[in-house]
């Protein structure tokens, strides 16, 4: 049975490791028809599931004319080129829900130095 478990497991990517509240810029390989191209998206980590083969992260930047876009990612999956972490932030619970309300300066968090 665990041969079977860890046949279904998706190989380990050594990506730098995600916080709430951390600043990202996630590059998506996207497929339109026949082509592929590298899509970036920016923005901030307001959730962080884990769970094994199932871990994601759900990622919130704000738009054009102040709209919220939220994105969430399989950690392992294999469409994610690259993570890069751009700042992380001091934050202090698990999910950042109420950053849906905010809007301007109050949508702010501050810096963590490391």
């Amino acid at each position: 049975m665990t041969d079977l478990m860890k046949a279904l497991e998706a190989p380990e990517r050594d990506f730098p490791e995600l916080h709430p509240g951390d600043t990202v810029r996630v590059h998506v390989r996207i497929v339109e028809g026949n082509r592929e191209r590298i899509q970036v998206f920016n923005g901030v980590v307001i959730r962080l599931r884990r769970g094994g083969n199932e871990a994601n992260f759900t990622v919130r930047r704000i738009a054009s004319h102040g709209i919220g876009v939220e994105r969430t990612f399989l950690l392992r999956s294999p469409r994610i080129e690259k993570i890069e972490v751009l700042r992380h932030a001091k934050v202090r619970r698990a999910q950042l829900y109420y950053m849906r309300e905010r809007r301007g300066k109050s949508a702010r968090l501050k810096e963590r130095r490391v």
